[in-house]
């Protein structure tokens, strides 16, 4: 790093986290990178496996559609796995998991690669084949990280939809992706309840044609229905003797499709990120590496859930591909107390914890005392992703948890970028609420209106400006929404969505989304589909949602409502239309506020002007409201 003095609060690492690191001066990485950008991403793909080397690292020829290490193959199960087991990691832990219920079980390298195998062999069984996709609908269990490596060793794409979701969000992601397989849990469980996962896919399935065959994995135990012909128990099936514990691995193109991941877009409709193999392997391993600085003793906890981008990328892929061993924790933060994490960390002799700031805010509303009772002198680094964590949450994650030395990688990433994007890496001066710099090679910029650069504490558009390994290739279906979302406010630069600010030092500081997203909680909703879930209901004429700040969740939901004539405005109705919401899109997008209104704000072309409805709820001035109809 250069000597140049910082500004504002600034925490410097130990001479112990530098001597540590892999990387130990990111300048000089940064600009290796910089002089030879093809060159860093070849020689770290290198690392890896390849049954094919590649013609060409970055094919930039059908822009925006980039490839990346083009003409190679390879599959990144077999980076994951195969690889492993023929090392001396072959009986090094892989996971660790825990149930909410204090239930345990591990997998070594070997025993992954063998279930993997297993259900690789069972999917094949019933006809699934390259490029097919197969949805995934669970809780936090193992089965979920085998589901999806079964998937893509055999070349089918998986499609994980979040187990909070609801029927409506999972009907609608089956149908669009078209899957002829559901492998979902008979139920989940959170702070102490069933979350009765099988009922709703089974409502979900009445409305969509295309799967063929659920297969079902027991968890809980109760009571579910079972149709004969599509329901079977997936212990049912690993114990067949087609179950067997050699699979030969689907060699795929570096191109080929890994998986489809559906994000809330400002339309009602979620859009399928769709990620490929080759690129997304290599992106994925270098930024886990580098950035957490995973070294062979490390125990790793990514406490996101599998079915959100971070948990492809930081639960299920990139940790495997480094060999490291991963901790996999099913309940809630808090449950059955608010040491349950504490105490794991100490268990398990945790060195790494990457968590969201809802998570820290959550519990830090309840002292320092329950994180006091347990040891956490194994951990080493910190992370947060999901949203910008204020200076407060930061500074009181980094005191009492990490005891002052645990440096905190504050990541900024998407689901479309598939990787960390602005981080920081364990010898770099840090600055609470700011991820620091965009990771080596990767240039980004804030823009104004017109695409110029602004100075310097000025907010603006974020933008990527190159090409990066492990980034979205298109949405799936639909290659012109990829490029009108992404690709068209500045012609050859990418639209992040974000808003942000660069200090005089060069580090970036998030501000939030400009369009009409919210973060609930780390979690992306889109305005448009809580307001398409209100409309459903048959006493709401029309509706529009919000975010407002809110202390724990970073935004809170707050929705007005017009109701159609004739109907009473009542406290049963806004707790009816909450559980609709909870219903239709899932517990997550469950209004904070409802507010019954005679209209709505809007421009001469019928756009909701939210940003007035969000002025008005913070007592603020609306600005420019020239475009109001009346």
């Amino acid at each position: 790093m250069s000597n140049k003095k910082l500004s504002g609060e600034v925490y410097f690492p130990s001479e112990k986290i530098i001597e540590k690191a892999h990387i130990k001066d990111r300048d000089d990485l940064d600009n290796r990178a910089k002089k030879d950008y093809s060159g860093f991403w070849s020689e770290i793909a290198n690392e890896l496996h390849w049954f094919q080397k590649w013609d060409k690292v970055i094919d930039d020829s059908n822009k925006p559609f980039y490839r990346w290490f083009t003409g190679a193959k390879t599959n990144i199960v077999y980076n994951c796995l195969d690889v492993h087991t023929k090392t001396f990691r072959r009986n090094k832990l892989a996971l660790i998991w825990e149930g909410e219920n204090g239930e345990s079980k591990t997998y070594s390298y070997f025993a992954l690669h063998r279930e993997t195998c297993k259900f690789s062999n069972i999917l094949k069984s019933l006809g699934v084949q390259k490029g097919d996709r197969v949805t995934i609908y669970m809780g936090r269990t193992p089965e979920i990280v085998i589901a999806m490596l079964a998937c893509a060793r055999i070349g089918a794409v998986h499609s994980v939809v979040y187990g909070g979701f609801s029927v409506e969000s999972l009907a609608e992601r089956i149908e669009d992706s078209n899957s002829k397989v559901l492998i979902v849990s008979d139920g989940a469980y959170q702070r102490g309840k069933i979350v009765h996962l099988k009922q709703i896919a089974d409502e979900a399935l009445q409305r969509c044609g295309t799967v063929e065959h659920c297969l079902v994995i027991k968890r809980t135990g109760q009571e579910i229905n079972m149709e004969q012909g599509r329901d079977m128990w997936y212990h049912e099936l690993m114990n067949l003797p087609i179950a067997t514990q050699n699979c030969a691995l689907e060699i795929v193109d570096s191109e080929d499709p890994l998986f489809i991941l559906y994000t809330s877009g400002t339309t009602g409709k979620p859009k399928a990120i769709l990620h490929t193999h080759g690129g997304y392997m290599v992106g994925t391993y270098a930024t886990l590496k580098y950035v957490f600085d995973i070294h062979e003793e490390d125990r790793y906890w990514c406490a996101a859930d599998p079915g959100w981008i971070t948990g492809h990328s930081y639960i299920v892929y990139a940790p495997l591909l480094n060999g490291t061993t991963s901790f996999l924790y099913e309940g809630a933060p808090n449950f059955p107390y608010p040491n349950r994490w504490w105490a794991m960390i100490e268990k398990y002799g945790i060195n790494i914890l990457y968590t969201a700031p809802t998570a820290i805010r959550g519990l830090m509303r309840f002292g320092e005392s329950w994180v006091n009772r347990h040891d956490l002198s194994s951990l080493r680094l910190l992370g947060s992703v999901g949203e910008p964590i204020n200076p407060e949450a930061w500074k009181w994650y980094h005191r009492v948890v990490g005891k002052e030395k645990c440096p905190i990688m504050d990541t900024w990433w998407q689901t479309e970028t598939g990787m960390f994007m602005i981080t920081p890496m364990p010898s770099v001066p840090l600055k609470p609420g700011s991820g620091t710099k965009p990771f080596p090679g990767i240039e980004m910029d804030i823009v104004d209106e017109s695409g110029k650069s602004v100075k310097a504490n000025e907010e603006g558009f974020l933008v990527i400006k190159t090409p990066w390994p492990a980034m979205i290739r298109t949405v799936y279906k639909d290659p012109e929404r990829y490029i009108s979302q992404y690709w068209s406010k500045y012609p050859g630069i990418y639209l992040t969505g974000d808003s942000a600010r660069r200090d005089e030092d060069g580090y970036f500081w998030i501000i939030g989304r400009v369009d009409d997203v919210i973060k609930v909680s780390g979690y992306r909703l889109g305005t448009a589909e809580i307001e398409s879930a209100l409309v459903s209901h048959h006493s709401v004429a029309e509706a529009a949602a919000i975010g407002l700040p809110h202390e724990l969740k970073g935004n809170a939901i707050y929705t007005y409502v017009i109701l159609k004539s004739g109907i009473e405005k009542s406290p049963q109705l806004i707790e009816e239309l909450r559980q609709h919401v909870s219903h239709e899109v899932g517990p997550i997008a469950k209004p904070e506020h409802i507010e019954f209104v005679d209209s709505l704000p809007k421009t001469r072309s019928g756009k909701i002007m939210r940003r007035v409805l969000k002025a008005r709820a913070l007592g603020q001035d609306p600005g420019n409201i020239s475009t109001l109809e009346e």
